[in-house]
């Protein structure tokens, strides 16, 4: 699946127009990123002069052409899942940031990073049931909220703190995701909290997260 799908199937799913087309704003050469950048393989690049923001995504050649030889488009495994979600995250980023700016909603690094590991999850659900038509992925919520998952060791501190918090806000809310999705299996009420959810604040959605279980 390439970065334009993806960001076609997050547009789907939050009723988002595509206005700026993903594969416009992509790099994938690391020399080409500023220096002091991350050694990630998916960055958001932001800058910006006066009211104008500039945009660039960048994604690991290696993980685009892993993908590319992955055969059928919407197919997810254990052999592809790291690289997807790794490319899922930097679709996320950018659709997220690029839906709030037409709307000129400043949008907090805290929040960008909870919107991508909810869309982690919504994503998998979703090539999942294409995949597999019928069957509830119930596998997905334990695999992506693991007690094993694990943070790059580099990440300075301040980094460090806002990953864990976005993971463990996400896990609360896809938590009650997926219980009410198994109990009732209602998508279309699951794609209403979705949206709402999507469009909130971010200080309504840590509320929420506050008042889950």
């Amino acid at each position: 699946m390439n970065l334009a799908v993806m960001q076609s199937m997050l547009g789907r799913i939050y009723d988002t127009p595509i206005r700026h087309p993903v594969q416009d704003f992509l790099l994938t050469d690391r020399a080409l990123l500023p220096a002091g950048a991350l050694p990630a393989a998916e960055q958001l690049l932001v800058s910006g002069e006066g009211d104008t923001v500039y945009l660039s995504l960048f994604v690991d050649a290696a993980v685009l052409a892993r993908l590319a030889s992955g055969g059928e488009p919407w197919y997810l495994s254990s052999e592809n899942l790291a690289d997807w979600l790794t490319a899922l995250e930097g679709v996320s980023h950018f659709q997220y940031l690029t839906y709030h700016a037409g709307f000129d909603r400043p949008v907090s690094l805290l929040e960008l990073e909870l919107q991508a590991e909810v869309d982690k999850y919504v994503s998998c659900l979703e090539v999942l049931r294409v995949q597999a038509p019928g069957r509830f992925p119930s596998e997905v919520l334990p695999q992506l909220f693991s007690s094993r998952f694990q943070l790059d060791p580099q990440l300075p501190a301040h980094s460090t703190a806002r990953y864990l918090a976005a993971t463990r806000g996400a896990a609360r809310f896809c938590g009650r995701l997926d219980r009410n999705l198994q109990r009732q299996r209602d998508w279309r009420h699951w794609l209403s909290d979705l949206r709402r959810f999507y469009r909130w604040p971010v200080s309504r959605k840590l509320a929420l997260i506050e008042s889950l279980n």
